[in-house]
C-alpha cells in the first residue's frame, strides 16, 4: 500500500488495517515476500498513526491552554485603579 494511499485514511481506518496486516503475519503459512511486505505497510500505518496522535495531542494542549489563558490572567492581573480616584 503506498504512502499516499494512507495518508487519505482516518485513524480509525488505519488501526483497523493495522490489526489485518497483525493478524495475517501471525499466520505461519504466509509466504515470506508478503510477510515481508506486509511489515513495511505495517510500519508505514504505524508511523501514520503516531503522527496523527502527535497532531491531535498537539491540538487538544493548544485548546486547553487557550481556554485557561483568560481564567489564568484574572487570577494573575493586578486590579485597575479606578478613574478620578486621588492618592492625596
Amino acid at each position: 500500500m503506498a504512502n499516499k494511499k494512507i495518508e487519505k485514511m482516518t485513524y480509525e481506518e488505519a488501526i483497523a488495517r493495522l490489526e489485518e496486516l497483525v493478524n495475517r503475519l501471525e499466520d505461519t503459512e504466509i509466504p515470506l515476500e508478503e510477510s515481508l511486505s506486509a511489515f513495511q505497510e505495517g510500519i508505514a500505518l504505524s508511523r501514520y498513526c503516531r503522527e496523527k496522535l502527535a497532531e491531535i495531542e498537539y491540538r487538544v494542549e493548544y485548546l486547553l491552554k487557550e481556554d485557561r489563558q483568560p481564567f489564568e490572567q484574572d487570577i494573575y492581573e493586578e486590579p485597575e485603579e479606578e478613574i478620578g480616584e486621588d492618592d492625596s
